[in-house]
């Protein structure tokens, strides 16, 4: 009898323990969008690739949730702070899939530039994942050219959760959601690697390039931090997409949208 009791315990110990995994493996991306516009694609290739004036962008916020946590991967520009930023506060988009900034867990952003960092003073309570290197360069004496330290000011001032990451970093632990280091275009700039259960593993790229052309054809825009960095992190994406077999969707180009469910649905 003690024997049948014990052998119950710990099958219903197991199960729920496999519950409980199962439940952590239950992930999902929602893209959100934060901005259209256009720009000039021959700023974008130090060889003088293109000779077109102008080039369709997309600005893009996502939503991972991962169980009953999560986290904002990117921000927008700033609502109104310029031409090609969306009139629609992230918040209340957030509000259209049952996400209260204050529950956000995470916060994670590819770089300091304004179009990924607009409003991320928006998330309160949560923790701050961005590379050292960005982070330092916000937080110098004056700031690195291009950070948007403004956007920051609130984080700073109010000693809110940061983790600068000089690593890549595992974000809930189980290999699910995994901020990448791909520096080059900044000196601590991020990807972030998805792995959805039916949709397969989804890179989001940041800006380690920002259309199909350039990351065809390894191309470096001539205000990138670091060319050879820019080059290798290019070649990680793309060895990532082939050993994993996964969905590279470039933030910045309109063609990568239809890629995932349009809002509010979201990818599993």
């Amino acid at each position: 009898m003690t024997t049948r009791f014990w052998m119950a315990l710990t099958a219903g110990a197991l199960l729920a323990l496999t519950s409980l995994s199962a439940a952590a493996q239950e992930v999902t991306l929602t893209r959100l969008d934060c901005g259209n516009g256009t720009n000039d694609p021959r700023r974008f290739s130090d060889t003088f690739a293109y000779t077109e004036t102008s080039k369709p962008f997309t600005f893009s916020c996502y939503v991972i949730r991962h169980g009953s946590d999560v986290m904002v991967w990117d921000t927008g520009y700033l609502p109104g702070s310029a031409p090609n930023a969306t009139n629609k506060p992230l918040g209340d988009l957030l509000k259209q899939i049952k996400v209260d900034p204050a529950d956000v867990k995470y916060v994670g952003i590819s770089h300091f530039h304004a179009d990924h960092t607009g409003q991320v003073s928006l998330f309160k309570n949560a923790t701050l994942l961005i590379g050292k290197a960005d982070w330092e360069a916000i937080n110098a004496t004056p700031p690195m050219a291009g950070a948007n330290a403004k956007g920051f000011a609130e984080w700073i001032a109010e000693k809110r959760k940061v983790e600068p990451l000089s690593a890549d970093k595992d974000v809930f632990g189980d290999g699910t959601v995994m901020v990448l280091r791909a520096p080059g275009h900044t000196p601590g700039h991020s990807i972030l690697l998805v792995r959805l259960k039916e949709m397969g593993p989804v890179i989001l790229s940041g800006d380690s390039v920002h259309f199909h052309e350039n990351y065809e054809h390894d191309g470096v825009p001539g205000f990138n931090d670091d060319r050879a960095q820019t080059l290798a992190s290019i070649q990680r994406v793309k060895q990532i997409e082939k050993n994993l077999k996964a969905t590279v969707i470039i933030q910045h180009d309109p063609r990568d949208i239809g890629k995932l469910p349009a809002f509010p649905a979201a990818a599993k």
